[in-house]
């Protein structure tokens, strides 16, 4: 049986400016900024941050998780929960939130750190699930070869490599290192919103080969049919590395409020008081 296969084209491409953010030392970048839900969904906000120490304090989430991948320096964690360590370059945090998670990241004193921080919505039957880490640590994860190319799978799959990484909505995350000239082709699920950030180098991106450098924001194309769709990715003048992420949208209201993420105002204010009277706990009093 004959299989139809979409093939994604550019949509569009972003190129966001650099912004001071919350102190003269913090710089910023919105990659994807707050304020669309309906359009980027599931992915609500994407943050390029370069900050030294003391930028950010501890601070709680409900409804969503962050996936934080560090580009250079270090990035150390702790949460209310006794989860703690250090993401360094090339490795990825996956927290969810869920019913409540106090928590802060911030690098060594003396140290920039360079990352980006994206965040996904949870699904209304997830808002409330019991918080949890994941560290993604690169050489851990597995990697798809190819001639002149290496996929590393943060989440999802490629190929027939797939990532051990949980997911209560299925995201794809994808590390894509190309050598001049090599290309992919990379599967995605048709009704998949997706989008890719170039780290480094330049390259060729979709059916419509739309050229790109590093620091793009490229969003796909994409249909609400279901079935399977693919995105060609092919390397420039020099070596290609990109993320690629992509979602299902969960098609559901979407009530943001600072660190919180709902389907309603009431749960927003329910937020609040919860954080307040200490019920973003492991104990859940």
């Amino acid at each position: 049986m004959n299989v139809t296969i979409l093939q994604r084209s550019v949509a569009r491409i972003d190129r966001p400016r650099v912004e001071t953010g919350m102190t003269p030392e913090h710089r910023v970048r919105p990659l994807i900024p707050s304020g669309d839900p309906k359009a980027t969904d599931p992915f609500l906000l994407l943050m390029e941050d370069w900050f030294p120490r003391g930028v950010f304090d501890r601070h709680p989430h409900r409804g969503m998780e962050t996936v934080t991948y560090v580009i250079d320096g270090r990035l150390d964690h702790y949460d209310n929960y006794g989860n703690k360590g250090s993401v360094l370059p090339g490795n990825v945090q996956w927290m969810t939130a869920g019913r409540g998670i106090i928590h802060n990241e911030q690098p060594p004193a003396g140290v920039t750190v360079h990352s980006l921080q994206l965040w996904v919505n949870l699904p209304a039957a997830d808002k409330m699930v019991e918080p949890r880490t994941q560290n993604l640590v690169a050489a851990d994860l597995p990697l798809r070869r190819e001639q002149g190319a290496e996929i590393r799978v943060f989440s999802g799959k490629s190929g027939d490599v797939i990532a051990p990484t949980k997911n209560y909505s299925p995201v794809t995350m994808l590390e894509v290192r190309l050598e001049a000239g090599a290309r992919i082709r990379q599967e995605l699920p048709a009704d998949y919103n997706a989008f890719l950030v170039v780290l480094e180098g330049d390259g060729l991106i979709g059916g419509n080969q739309s050229p790109v450098q590093a620091g793009d924001v490229v969003w796909l194309t994409r249909t609400d049919d279901e079935g399977l769709s693919d995105v060609n990715i092919t390397g420039g003048t020099a070596p290609l590395r990109v993320l690629l992420f992509a979602g299902r949208p969960l098609g559901e209201p979407v009530v943001a409020r600072g660190p919180f993420v709902m389907n309603s105002e009431a749960q927003i204010r329910q937020a609040n008081i919860d954080y307040h009277e200490g019920r973003f706990g492991p104990s859940g009093r």
